[in-house]
């Protein structure tokens, strides 16, 4: 399965409510930053492989191999939704405030998303690079149902 950078920007928009694509861009970019920070460089580029090149990035030049707990995680990807690294007036270009609950979300529903596009095994490669604690992130990769789909 392939997807375009318009539409893996728009299922994470739809996953995590974002109000703009840029929320969901900055979204995306957070987590996977993050996820290539933690992981090392060989796994970074297994699951980058599929996803866009506009995308791939996040995990491609992220600084690999970082030691930090699943805590730490979270705290970088809060961080990193909520610092305001656009000098920008417009309410637009500012960034939500994102609180550690809504952080955890959010990686959740990208790991699972990104977990659609890598092939077989790709993201269990890196999940093998991670404590068990990490297991959380992956709590939507094989739910029956999805916090986002529609239940009708």
């Amino acid at each position: 399965m392939s997807t375009s950078y318009n539409d893996f920007i728009g299922e994470v928009q739809h996953r995590v409510e974002a109000g703009t694509q840029a929320e969901a861009v900055r979204t995306t970019r957070a987590v996977l930053e993050t996820l290539g920070e933690r992981v090392g460089e060989g796994g970074a580029t297994d699951i980058a492989g599929p996803l866009p090149m506009e995308i791939d990035r996040y995990l491609l030049a992220a600084d690999h191999g970082h030691t930090f707990d699943f805590d730490g995680f979270v705290d970088r990807v809060q961080a990193k939704l909520n610092h305001d690294d656009l000098d920008l007036d417009a309410a637009y270009g500012r960034p939500a405030e994102i609180d550690r609950a809504e952080a955890v979300y959010r990686s959740k529903a990208v790991i699972e998303l990104v977990s659609l596009l890598a092939p077989g095994g790709e993201l269990a490669n890196v999940e093998t690079q991670l404590p068990d604690e990490f297991d959380e992130l992956s709590e939507f990769v094989d739910a029956e149902t999805k916090p986002w789909e529609s239940t009708e």
